[in-house]
C-alpha cells in the first residue's frame, strides 16, 4: 500500500553512495529497484521507449516494483489535449508491455493550461482507458488551486476514480534562502492541498539538500500517510531534490521517520542489500 522512490533512476551522481562503486549505467535499473520500491521515471516525458525496452524495464525489476512514468511532453505540452487522445491511448498500450510493474500513469499540465480550458480537459479525461491502468493529474496554473475550479476538478477526479498529483515544493520556497538552491529549484509554488480523489495517491515531495530543513515538512508528511493509509488509500511518495544526488538519501530518511512512529509500511528492500557503504554520505 505504500511504496517510495525517486523520480529516475539513471543519475550518475549516485555512483559510490546510492549504487556500488564501479557501477555501469545498465546496471541502475537493477540497482535502484533493489533498494526503492517505485520510480517516477521522467525518462518518458522526454522519450516514448520501445517495446524491446519496456520489456527490458519489466525483466530488470524484482516483482512488487513499479513504474509511474509521465505521459510524453508531446501530448500534454502542445496545447489542446483532445487531438492527444489517441498518443496517449496508443502510449499506454505500450507501457502495458512493463503488466504488473505498471503504476498509475500520469499527465502532468503546463502552467498555461488553465480552466479555460475544461471541456478540452473533461473530453480528455474521460477518454483515459481507466481500466486499463490508472491515471493521476498534475495541475501548475494557478486557478486550479482557487475556488470553484478546485472543487470542480477535484469532483471531476472523482467521478472518475482518477488521482491529482499533490506537488510538495514548501521545502525550497518555505526555507531560508540559500543562493545555490535559488539557481537550482525550477518546480512551482504552488499551494499544497491534500486532496485524495482516487483509490491511490501520488506526492511529489521537492526536498531541501540540507535534510534538517526537511524535517518539519515530512513530519507533516508521516501523519498524513499513516491517515490515508488506514483509509486504505495507496500512497505512491517520490523524493526529488534541486540537488539530486540527495534525493535517496532524503527518501531514506522519511522512510526510517515513517517506522520510527509505527506507520504501517513495508521495510525498504535497500535495508537488506549488503553492497552500499554502512554510512552513507549523503545523511
Amino acid at each position: 500500500m505504500f511504496r517510495l522512490g525517486c523520480a529516475v533512476w539513471s543519475y550518475k551522481g549516485w555512483v559510490g553512495d546510492f549504487y556500488p562503486a564501479g557501477s555501469r549505467a545498465s546496471e541502475f535499473l537493477r540497482l535502484y529497484s533493489r533498494r526503492l520500491t517505485t520510480v517516477e521515471g521522467n525518462t518518458t516525458f522526454y522519450a516514448t521507449p520501445d517495446p524491446e525496452t519496456v520489456a527490458r524495464w519489466a525483466a530488470d525489476t524484482p516483482s512488487g516494483f513499479e513504474f509511474c512514468l509521465k505521459l510524453p511532453r508531446e501530448l500534454t505540452h502542445q496545447g489542446l489535449l483532445e487531438p492527444a487522445i489517441a498518443g496517449a491511448l496508443s502510449f499506454l498500450e505500450q507501457m502495458r508491455g512493463l503488466e504488473s510493474r505498471l503504476g498509475p500513469i500520469f499527465a502532468q499540465l503546463p502552467p498555461r493550461y488553465g480552466p479555460e480550458f475544461w471541456e478540452d480537459l473533461t473530453i480528455f479525461l474521460n477518454a483515459w482507458a481507466q481500466e486499463k491502468a490508472e491515471l493521476a493529474l498534475e495541475v501548475r496554473h494557478p486557478d486550479w488551486f482557487t475556488e470553484p475550479y478546485r472543487s470542480l476538478l477535484n469532483d471531476l477526479l472523482e467521478d472518475l476514480g482518477i488521482g491529482r498529483v499533490l506537488l510538495d515544493s514548501r521545502p525550497i520556497y518555505d526555507t531560508p534562502e540559500d543562493v545555490e538552491i535559488l539557481v537550482e529549484r525550477r518546480k512551482p509554488q504552488l499551494p499544497l492541498q491534500l486532496s485524495v480523489t482516487a483509490s491511490f495517491s501520488l506526492i511529489r515531495f521537492i526536498s531541501h539538500p540540507q535534510q534538517e530543513l526537511n524535517q518539519s515538512f515530512l513530519q507533516e508528511w508521516v501523519s498524513v500517510v499513516d491517515e490515508w493509509l488506514r483509509q486504505g488509500k495507496r500512497v505512491y511518495f517520490f523524493v526529488h531534490c534541486p540537488q539530486e544526488v540527495r534525493s535517496p538519501g532524503n527518501a531514506r530518511y522519511f522512510q526510517q521517520m515513517l517506522e520510527q512512529q509505527d506507520v504501517s509500511v513495508p521495510q525498504l528492500p535497500w535495508d537488506n542489500v549488503d553492497d552500499t557503504p554502512t554510512q552513507l554520505s549523503l545523511f
